[in-house]
């Protein structure tokens, strides 16, 4: 059943990335769906903050993916975060980026991935974000969604 909640600010965004990433393991996939700025990034940052990856988070937009090693506490895992944006639904660049490979050692976050990389796995984290006209106030529907 698929849960729901009012983000009024990019914090706040970042704090149900936090939150959704204590579920997530190596092998998960995040499908991220929803309009030019409706917090994609800023809920990526908080589910990399959340698994413990190492550097920066920001939109992979111009190098459709990104790599983020774990860091080096217990229970850290990586993390590649994809913009399918370009892809255009181009499933044969979508193969080269092989992320089916990356599924075995980090979580997958795929931002405008929906209806493009459902296939990758038995089930995903789909996450659909919408920002209210002239605000900043998101609000942010998720649930597991089977293959």
């Amino acid at each position: 059943m698929a849960e729901q909640r009012i983000l009024p600010t990019v914090e706040d965004t970042e704090a149900l990335g936090r939150e959704l990433a204590r579920d997530l393991g190596p092998g998960d996939l995040v499908v991220l769906d929803g309009p030019l700025g409706a917090g994609k990034t800023a809920l990526t940052r908080g589910l990399a903050d959340g698994l413990g990856v190492q550097g920066r988070v920001s939109s992979p937009t111009f190098i459709i993916a990104r790599q983020h090693r774990a860091g080096d506490h217990p229970g850290a895992i990586g993390m590649v975060h994809v913009d399918a944006y370009r892809l255009g639904g181009d499933l044969d660049e979508l193969d080269s980026l092989d992320l089916d490979t990356d599924l075995d050692h980090a979580v997958v976050v795929v931002e405008w991935g929906l209806g493009v990389v459902e296939h990758l796995t038995d089930r995903h984290l789909r996450v659909l974000l919408r920002r209210e006209p002239d605000s900043d106030v998101r609000t942010a529907t998720w649930e597991w969604v089977a293959g």
